[in-house]
């Protein structure tokens, strides 16, 4: 795929701020007033980085976070229940052992929170790719020329193919730092106060907070993509 897009001119990275507002009065390209099979398609598929974005959220923030936080509380009780023994006294076998399988399964849990994310990514690198195809082909049958005018304000196809790669730059780094963070959890002898920084950590998402769909995207689109509908 890098061979098609080789001609293009490389862009610099996203700019999170569109143009100030739409002139629907005086369209930018004729393009507007008759949309062709790329213009749906592009949108369209910008739907789906966005509905993936928000998926990709709501593991961590909600699936990923409750087990995580599961699991920490888990074994705070345990500690707790251990260190009301008196000297000399071995807890209950079975108190100890529903703890024991409970953390177990919060761990699994991560796991599982670790598989969809590289499932999501996954997909956003075949989307990004199909539209790959998309511009190398529209630039095939109506030339550069074309695949430079807008679409339907200011941004081009060209435009949108060559800047959308920008964003799985911070999603990779974001899939790899929970996959880190997994591991630091997964050992019983981890302190209170390494658990608490290690959920910190998780909840933050910082690689997201300056490259991600709603730190850059959403709001390019909801200037640049007619028709394009309201974020949840």
């Amino acid at each position: 795929m890098s061979s098609r897009l080789a001609s293009f001119r490389g862009p610099s990275t996203p700019n999170s701020s569109p143009v100030a507002a739409r002139q629907p009065t005086t369209p930018s390209s004729p393009s507007r007033l008759s949309e062709l099979p790329h213009h749906r398609t592009l949108r369209s598929q910008l739907l789906e980085l966005r509905n993936i974005a928000y998926e990709w959220d709501e593991r961590i923030s909600g699936q990923g976070l409750k087990a995580a936080s599961s699991l920490v509380d888990a074994r705070t009780e345990l500690d707790n229940e251990l260190a009301m023994l008196s000297v000399g006294r071995q807890p209950a076998y079975p108190i100890v052992l529903e703890k024991l399988r409970f953390m177990e399964s919060c761990i699994e849990e991560l796991h599982e929170v670790i598989k969809r994310l590289d499932k999501l990514f996954q997909k956003m690198v075949k989307i990004i790719k199909s539209l790959e195809v998309l511009l190398y082909e529209v630039h095939k049958t109506k030339g550069w020329k074309f695949v430079e005018e807008p679409l339907w304000v200011t941004w081009s196809l060209e435009k949108f193919v060559t800047k959308l790669p920008y964003i799985l730059k911070p999603y990779r780094r974001s899939f790899e730092t929970h996959i880190d963070l997994v591991e630091q959890l997964r050992p019983h002898d981890v302190t209170f106060e390494e658990s608490r920084q290690i959920i910190a950590l998780w909840q933050a998402q910082p690689h997201l907070a300056q490259g991600g769909w709603d730190a850059v995207w959403e709001d390019i689109c909801a200037v640049e993509v007619d028709r394009w509908t309201a974020p949840r």
